[in-house]
């Protein structure tokens, strides 16, 4: 009978996956996701395996979860891998590791499907901190997708948040002191332009990060903290995230959205009601200052927030 059920709990799981699927595909999808793959070791240490297994299982991962974003119609992901403090790791592990990254790189290089989709691949860390090998397979990789613009897949490899700050400011300032940059023209995008990813990075809408921590651990914090972006934790290690975990955590980031626009329309209508300009267009006006919204989108929250107003600017 075990049969029976595990094939009951299969149906079930298939038809929750197909709902979410349709749900998420209803509504605006975030275009930049990024990814803290943290549980690889202590899902080995669940299943009582070396934790070089625990890695490559998480990896298997890693190339499923490409394959639902692009799916999902998401441009842009970005996975932390490796961080600068991982260097910390016994000796054995860290050539493990870096023997299983430098392998994966060489097989994102010789999948079809990463130049049928058109899938730029580029790593985002300290470069000199990685071993040639693995920079040889990286670079390889890069340089046969660098033409590609339709997707973006990123690895955070030998990463620090913080240290990313830290020397982009020794670079502005080197600059200043060259006289090649003047002080006076020290803005974002000249930031932008000087970290790891040359601007390359999108504002982050949706970090996700398994294991069941919840921090984000230096994790972009510039593209992600100022764009205030939605974060999702979820309890599964890495090798055990499915695509229903995905959907959930898209889901999570499409209702936070629309609460923001509902906030944002309705924000907008308490504003002009107080200088009696209150009409649908003008409510539109200053809601798209904010977020991306349509006419029809206003008028729908709108006739919720204020029943008969839309009828009255028709």
């Amino acid at each position: 009978m075990s049969w029976i059920r595990q094939n009951a709990h299969n149906s079930l799981y298939k038809a929750y996956e197909r709902l979410l699927v349709r749900e998420v595909k209803a509504a605006p999808m975030p275009q930049h996701v990024a990814i803290i793959q943290d549980g690889n070791r202590r899902y080995a240490d669940k299943i009582g395996e070396p934790r070089a297994h625990g890695h490559a299982y998480g990896a298997l991962t890693t190339e499923r979860v490409l394959w639902w974003c692009l799916d999902l119609g998401i441009k842009q992901l970005t996975l932390y891998s490796f961080s600068t403090e991982n260097y910390g790791r016994p000796e054995e592990e860290l050539a493990s590791l870096f023997s299983l990254f430098e392998q994966r790189f060489v097989d994102l290089f010789n999948e079809e499907q990463i130049y049928e989709k058109e899938v730029r691949v580029r790593m985002i860390g300290e470069r000199d901190l990685l071993p040639d090998s693995v920079l040889r397979s990286v670079e390889h990789v890069e340089e046969a997708t660098r033409h590609f613009e339709r997707h973006s897949l990123n690895f955070a490899l030998a990463y620090g948040g913080r240290k990313e700050i830290v020397d982009v400011v020794r670079s502005i300032a080197k600059l200043v002191e060259n006289n090649t940059l003047a002080v006076h023209e020290i803005d974002e995008h000249v930031l932008a332009e000087l970290f790891y990813s040359n601007n390359a990075l999108a504002d982050v809408d949706l970090i996700i990060r398994s294991g069941g921590e919840e921090r984000t651990s230096n994790f972009l914090p510039w593209q992600a903290s100022g764009n205030e972006c939605c974060s999702y934790f979820c309890a599964p290690y890495w090798p055990e995230f499915r695509r229903i975990d995905l959907l959930r955590a898209v889901r999570t980031f499409q209702e936070r959205e629309q609460e923001r626009r509902i906030s944002i329309v309705q924000r907008a209508f308490l504003f002009l009601n107080e200088i009696g300009k209150v009409e649908v267009e003008e409510v539109f006006n200053l809601s798209r200052r904010a977020c991306v919204i349509t006419r029809e989108e206003v008028k729908d929250i709108l006739r919720d927030f204020v029943p008969g107003i839309t009828a009255q600017n028709d």
